[in-house]
């Protein structure tokens, strides 16, 4: 009896040793292939022929991806900053693309004389069609397995002249996801 219950004993503590040793992460494989790159994704389909999941997020989640990062920046529950790599307070970071303009021009009742003009401009969610991505990729040499880690995020509008021209792609703040940054674009 004494046998058994020595093997008994035995076969359990095999088994939750096993169970510690199978538990233990694996070493990655997968070696880096650039620590940073950095790109644009689009939002929103650029044409109706592109099937509709291609560079496109459906309407409902494109808003509510747009909105958990405004809010968050706007709320301070992240660190947001230009693309200067400067820190943004929340009211930084909410005073973009949120504005006042006074002009003078003539009144648009009679006696049309000259009058100052408000106009209060805000962030449109839909202008804002593309978002930035900061990554580092690792890839297994052996099976062409990628790892991407998103480093950072950074939300970017269709910016316009005066006359409406499309000028360029304005990137709004960035919010770091690894703590090294923003200190890190200091050191190559």
């Amino acid at each position: 009896m004494k046998s058994k219950v020595n093997y008994a004993f035995i076969v359990g503590l095999l088994a939750v040793a096993m169970a510690f040793v199978s538990c233990k992460p694996k070493e990655s494989a997968k070696k880096i292939v650039t620590e940073r790159i950095q790109y644009d994704v689009l939002l929103k389909s650029p044409g109706p022929d592109y099937p509709w999941w291609v560079q496109n997020l459906e309407g409902s989640s494109r808003e509510t991806f747009i909105k958990g990062i405004i809010n968050a920046a706007y709320e301070g529950k992240v660190k947001a900053y230009d693309v200067d790599h400067k820190l943004l307070s929340p009211a930084e970071v909410k005073a973009i693309e949120n504005f006042t303009d006074t002009i003078l021009g003539p009144s648009p009742v009679a006696p049309y004389n000259d009058t100052t003009i408000i106009m209060e401009h805000h962030l449109s969610l839909d202008k804002i069609n593309r978002v930035r991505f900061l990554e580092e990729w690792r890839m297994d040499e052996t099976t062409l397995e990628m790892e991407k880690k998103v480093i950072g995020i950074c939300p970017v509008i269709e910016n316009y002249d005066e006359n409406g021209e499309f000028r360029a792609w304005q990137p709004l703040f960035w919010i770091y996801f690894d703590p090294a940054y923003p200190a890190k674009f200091e050191l190559k």
